[in-house]
């Protein structure tokens, strides 16, 4: 097995010891994404929909360090802060995928780094 890691000067650098991405063969491991804009390092204002929209822009970021984009990814699991942000969430994250859309998980936890309101990761496959 080989593995490498993926960077993206685009996206967040990561906050702890992982990467942003790991790529085994044609599949990459996303980590979850938050919604800090890379430009300043600050969490995004505006609420749930600023804060997907800038989640979904970061894997966006990893996944063009690679040439690819957000149609490579199969699986996305969402962590929220409150789940009755479900609807607002979920209408930011249409619009960013196309069918057939990713199998996906969503879940409830009771914080995320940063006081964010919403995390997100992927598995993404670069085969044909």
């Amino acid at each position: 097995m080989s593995k490498h890691a993926i960077l993206s000067h685009d996206a967040p650098a990561p906050i702890g010891p992982y990467s942003q991405a790991v790529r085994v063969g044609d599949w990459i491991f996303l980590s979850g994404q938050i919604p800090v804009d890379p430009r300043t390092g600050e969490v995004v204002s505006g609420g749930i929909e600023a804060q997907t929209r800038q989640v979904l822009q970061n894997l966006q970021a990893v996944l063009t360090a690679l040439g690819l984009n957000l149609d490579s990814i199969v699986k996305t699991t969402i962590y929220l802060t409150d789940l009755s942000m479900f609807a607002e969430m979920n209408e930011v994250y249409a619009t960013y995928f196309q069918p057939p859309y990713p199998a996906r998980a969503t879940v409830q936890v009771s914080a995320l780094p940063k006081g964010v309101q919403v995390e997100i990761e992927a598995i993404a496959y670069a085969g044909g």
